[in-house]
């Protein structure tokens, strides 16, 4: 079909309409880059030089109040690390072991009214000015507990991974919500357009059970949703543009189709999905030239690789992520997520036969990172702004699962979790399990708490904080609220 355009036609537009374009382009280019400071995106219309002008999804918000923190690092240990043999010290445990008694527990193995005991299998020390009793498999965080808030009467309503996975980093047990990182980009935006808002590294065996419903953006925009990040390679899969384009060709077709996208969108203002699209696509372009200098380690000196561990191969795989964490943080990353263990069974924390080979092992891996991570954070005077979290989806029971062995079913009923820096008190304990571990009895404490806390700390009301779905509200933290942990919060 033969084109109503002359042959000298580029794009739609004829050559002098190419070139009023441009000059219209050319004049606005430093309005141009002070809305993009802003969280904007100004691409040349279609026609006569009217630009569009598009607000990132992830552009910076003003927080409900001040904030404490501006950033959020959360060690997520999936498995379920054992509380009884980490930072919970139950010294009742130890005489009991092998002995079989009565004791309610409830686990992957269903609900049980007995069990034989299993003995914590490391010794405690006390440590800091605080006095705290850390466990032996912890030699280089017990360091670090005047900087840390332990948490000891953590509670979640499932016992299963997929679930209990689900609930710790979204505050439900059923799949679509949104992620923890995903409401605190959603309130507060980023602070770097350059880079993602919200990074996830995870375990060189894999990632967790169900996967990327653990950073989704569910019901929001996906411009919220988690970006998988790799220590070193690649960064990002796919990221680079195709063989061969030059930055400028690869600009010229992104422009173009913004174009498109944006006509596409005006007439549908209500899809949210659409904007995102195309915030992503700019996002990416950016990327291209941000993200290997993020994940650059050669001006990083010997001595603070060292203090990672990634001189040693047994912590050189958790330890580099650790730093690529810090790296980001100063990069204004809002939410870093790092996972310790992936795949199933002893690839992970989920220790159901040998706690002592299990946990030696994962504890091995992640002791020195995470406590060079704390040390390289308060040297470098970022720890007071930056919230690190430590946790698994539950905890372990204090009796064995088989009748031989010394592994340890899940535990929801109370578990460990700790949180240091931003607008946290650093040497104390808050709530208790019972005298063997069992169950919060003091203090008690769900996982929507420890959610409340990390949005309050970075400055939005938990109970305001909110998204319009399925006609609700819908909150982070459910329906009926939760209050922040205020007896840890400085």
């Amino acid at each position: 079909m033969k084109s109503d355009k002359p042959i000298n036609s580029f794009c739609g537009q004829t050559r002098r309409e190419f070139v009023h374009t441009a000059a219209g382009g050319f004049a606005s280019l430093a309005l141009s880059g002070l809305l993009e400071l802003d969280g904007f995106f100004v691409r040349p219309a279609r026609g006569a030089g009217v630009d569009q002008v598009l607000r990132s999804p992830l552009a910076p918000k003003k927080p409900h109040f001040a904030p404490k923190a501006k950033r959020v690092i959360f060690l997520f240990m999936y498995g379920g690390p054992s509380h009884v043999d980490t930072f919970d010290y139950k010294p009742k445990l130890y005489p009991l072991d092998e002995k079989t008694i009565e004791i309610k527990t409830f686990g992957r193995g269903g609900h049980k009214s007995q069990g034989r005991v299993v003995g914590p299998k490391w010794q405690f020390q006390p440590y800091g000015q605080c006095g705290k009793p850390v466990s032996d498999l912890f030699p280089h965080l017990a360091t670090c507990v005047d900087d840390i808030a332990f948490i000891h009467s953590m509670t979640a309503d499932s016992p299963i991974h997929g679930s209990a996975m689900l609930m710790m980093n979204s505050g439900h047990i059923l799949s679509g919500r949104p992620s923890l990182g995903s409401w605190v980009n959603y309130g507060l935006g980023s602070e770097n357009q350059n880079l993602p808002g919200y990074v996830v590294m995870l375990d060189r065996t894999g990632g967790p059970i169900s996967g990327a419903k653990n950073w989704t953006s569910g019901y929001m925009p996906a411009s919220y949703q988690g970006t998988v990040f790799r220590p070193k390679g690649d960064p990002i899969l796919d990221l680079k543009h195709v063989d061969g384009m030059a930055p400028r060709e690869q600009r010229t077709l992104l422009d173009f189709l913004h174009r498109y996208n944006m006509e596409h969108a005006e007439k549908r203002a209500d899809n949210s999905n659409l904007e995102a699209r195309i915030a992503s696509y700019e996002l990416a372009y950016k990327m291209q030239s941000s993200t290997p200098e993020a994940v650059d380690f050669s001006k990083e000196s010997d001595t603070t690789k060292a203090l990672y561990g990634i001189d040693q191969p047994r912590t050189a795989d958790f330890g580099q992520k650790c730093l690529l964490a810090r790296r980001l943080a100063e990069r204004g990353v809002r939410f870093i997520q790092i996972y310790s263990g992936g795949s199933h069974n002893d690839a992970n924390w989920d220790a159901h036969s040998d706690i002592v080979k299990n946990h030696s092992y994962h504890a091995g891996n992640t002791d020195k990172p995470i406590a060079g991570l704390l040390t390289d954070l308060k040297q470098r005077g970022l720890l007071d702004e930056t919230l690190v979290v430590w946790g698994g989806e539950f905890g372990r029971q204090p009796t064995a699962e088989y009748a031989k062995g010394t592994g340890r079913d899940h535990n929801a009923y109370g578990f460990t979790m700790w949180m240091a820096g931003g607008g946290i008190k650093g040497g104390v304990s808050y709530g208790e399990t019972d005298e063997l571990g069992s169950a919060a009895v003091t203090d008690r404490l769900h996982v929507r708490n420890l959610h409340a806390t990390v949005l309050s700390l970075m400055g939005l009301d938990p109970n305001h904080l909110s998204y319009f779905y399925g006609g609700l509200d819908q909150k982070l933290v459910g329906v009926e609220g939760a209050d922040p942990i205020r007896a840890i919060m400085a």
